[in-house]
């Protein structure tokens, strides 16, 4: 962390100058999206938190310290390469205070009510950053979630509230990813379908929300066989970023998925976070710099 400002002293400035967070936003030295006619973006997510979603691999808790998530994420940040951050309101607001955002693409979180392994997990409420939120900070675009359960009714009250955060962002300018899955439940859990056809149909379902689509960009995940991403990404001419889902025990393999996705024309980058924030050997500088080499 940057000059020696550890949690303690997060606690002791939001607590004595919560104002602090509005003056290091207007401060902030903001980019461009994407920069020049070829480039490509390189996202860093933590974002989980705020769905308490704090495991990674066998440890529930691993994302559960904040300073070290922090110290994680600002050596990410400074990686050659990394374009940005996805996160909620209290970690974009951290790193804000840090000083870490200065030139990088800040993307805030929007829906984070279907909490991990809650019976309401699949209702995705707007409970995170709103369209005037981020407009007000400064922040240069939002992500939502949308799963989509067919044999849920309450799927289409998660359509309606999206689609109407994609018009209010687009009111104002800001690009909004949208995630789109087809979900289902499962042995009391949600099981996410990767087939080919499923994901095509939450593209062309994403594609086609709201009164324009003019600012509207998609995180799409790696089917369950690479080879069928082509067909899939045809689906529509939104441009989109690639969700960099759990590397597993195989790394070399789950990159050449991800360089595989990345070459294919609408994808214009990677949004990335727990397989490269807590890498299974620990060498986060290492994970991160792999993944940038992949664009």
């Amino acid at each position: 962390m940057s000059a020696g400002l550890g949690p303690a002293g997060l606690a002791r400035i939001r607590a004595r100058h919560p104002e602090a967070v509005a003056e290091a936003a207007a401060r902030r030295v903001r980019r461009p999206l994407l920069r020049g006619d070829g480039g490509r973006l390189m996202v860093i997510a933590a974002d989980h938190p705020a769905r308490g979603a704090l495991g990674v691999g066998a440890d529930g808790l691993a994302m559960a310290d904040r300073g070290d998530l922090l110290d994680r994420l600002c050596l990410a940040l400074s990686r050659p390469g990394v374009d940005g951050v996805l996160a909620g309101a209290d970690v974009l607001e951290d790193l804000l205070l840090l000083g870490a955002l200065d030139d990088k693409v800040v993307i805030g979180s929007m829906n984070r009510g279907g909490l991990a392994g809650a019976a309401f997990e699949m209702d995705d409420r707007f409970t995170g950053h709103r369209a005037q939120d981020l407009e007000r900070l400064g922040f240069d675009a939002g992500k939502l979630l949308l799963r989509i359960d067919y044999r849920d009714p309450g799927s289409l009250d998660t359509l309606h509230t999206a689609a109407r955060a994609i018009d209010a962002m687009a009111e104002r300018r800001l690009p909004v990813f949208v995630e789109p899955f087809i979900c289902h439940r499962h042995e009391g859990g949600i099981r996410t379908d990767l087939s080919a056809g499923a994901v095509t149909r939450s593209i062309a379902i994403a594609s086609g929300l709201a009164g324009t689509s003019a600012y509207t960009w998609l995180k799409v995940p790696v089917t369950e066989n690479p080879d069928d991403m082509a067909e899939v990404m045809a689906a529509s001419t939104l441009p989109a970023v690639l969700l960099g889902g759990d590397l597993g025990d195989d790394q070399d393999t789950a990159f050449e998925k991800w360089r595989g996705a990345l070459r294919l024309p609408t994808v214009q980058g990677l949004v990335a976070g727990r397989s490269l924030l807590y890498p299974a050997d620990g060498d986060v500088a290492a994970a991160v710099d792999t993944a940038v080499g992949l664009l």
